[in-house]
């Protein structure tokens, strides 16, 4: 595993204080390579408030008692007894007896939640990314786009006994060399169900330099293992026992259908052969999957609004030497804004293209490459 300058730094100061003290030995690291540990969370809970001795307390009013576990947040539709006893918060169906499945294209998935509308999931949604430790850096229910803010994943460090001991006094010194980052997409699906994806981003820092000293982040490719890990996470927080969202992700539904490129008049356009509802979903996915994000999105015009993503860039801003050398006019500005059209042919046939801003076909070589890569990634 690459390190940053200041876990290498934080290293040898543990071979140092090893050499002073003449200690020998050290515990193992006890798999923390584990590809299902995570720990992005900082902060503990706080103790509970005590009463004052001299102060009394007083009676409940039962309009202040939190509801019951099975009511979602804000006092919604409560969640549905399933056969197996779960407090789902999908609908149970005979095809889904846990009230939602997963869905797969390649080594992408997603969940389908049955009777739940975006609306419904979203306060839940914003409480699972902070319960994981996560600060959300776009919280968009009108168009469905929620994105973390880059965090350390603290259980890739290793837990030896120096960093128990003498290292928790200097434990900011540590780190993963690492940075992740999620975007969930949520979207109205057919029937009353509502599709959720999650798509991971990484960035890693490599030390350079002759001597190691320095150091860069480069990007890192996304890590589907993760992304369905979270995803199990997410069924357990709707209802679901760790086992039964291993097994859904296990018995994920394949759900594809070819993209062919068209040409007409110097422009290239796709046709999906599916309805619009798969087809908006599917596009919208594999966009995460390209160095573009989706800034916005107007489902009822069929538009994704896209731009070139730099995460390098991102991450230096976002952190504590990016806050100082990143602001004001030396902030890179946002790159070109591309507008992604998905629209019906037919009741089978999903055309998408890429407009410019006269709500054109844009036949620029840019739009031209967006539209390939599109085309590697739906097939």
């Amino acid at each position: 595993m690459k390190r940053s300058a200041l876990s290498l730094h934080a290293t040898r100061m543990a071979a140092l204080a090893l050499a002073l003290t003449s200690l020998a030995g050290c515990d193992t690291l006890n798999d923390w390579f584990a590809s299902d540990r995570v720990d992005y969370k900082s902060t503990a809970s706080a103790p509970p408030l005590a009463v004052p001795s001299d102060l009394s307390t007083s009676p409940t009013d039962q309009r202040y008692v939190a509801p019951p576990a099975n009511l979602a947040l804000g006092g919604a539709t409560a969640r549905n007894v399933t056969a197996a006893g779960n407090a789902s918060e999908g609908q149970p169906t005979a095809q889904d007896p846990l009230g939602m499945h997963i869905e797969r294209d390649g080594d992408r998935r997603w969940l389908v939640v049955d009777g739940r509308s975006p609306e419904q999931l979203w306060p839940q949604l914003q409480e699972f990314w902070q319960e994981n430790g996560f600060a959300l850096k776009t919280d968009a229910a009108s168009t469905g786009i929620m994105t973390t803010d880059w965090a350390e994943n603290r259980a890739n460090i290793p837990d030896d006994w120096f960093r128990r001991t003498v290292g928790k006094l200097i434990d900011f010194a540590y780190s993963s060399g690492t940075r992740d980052s999620f975007r969930t997409l949520v979207s109205r699906g057919p029937n009353g169900t509502t599709d959720i994806s999650i798509t991971h981003s990484a960035m890693e820092e490599v030390l350079t330099g002759q001597d190691k000293t320095s150091s860069r982040w480069e990007e890192r490719p996304r890590d589907p293992a993760l992304e369905a890990l979270f995803l199990a996470k997410l069924m357990q927080k709707f209802g679901l026992t760790e086992a039964q969202s291993k097994q859904l992700l296990t018995d994920a539904r394949p759900a594809a259908a070819p993209a062919t490129i068209e040409q007409n008049a110097g422009a290239s356009t796709l046709d999906l052969q599916e309805s619009f509802d798969r087809a908006w979903l599917r596009v919208g996915l594999a966009l995460d999957r390209t160095n573009f994000t989706v800034d916005n999105r107007d489902r009822e015009k069929g538009i994704y609004y896209v731009r070139y993503a730099d995460s390098m860039q991102e991450l230096k801003r976002e952190g504590l030497f990016g806050k100082l050398f990143y602001s004001g006019n030396s902030a890179r500005k946002p790159g070109q804004e591309f507008l992604v059209n998905v629209r019906a042919k037919g009741d089978s046939v999903t055309q998408v293209a890429v407009l410019n801003a006269n709500g054109q076909i844009d036949t620029s070589s840019d739009a031209q490459r967006i539209v390939s890569l599109l085309h590697s990634q739906l097939n």
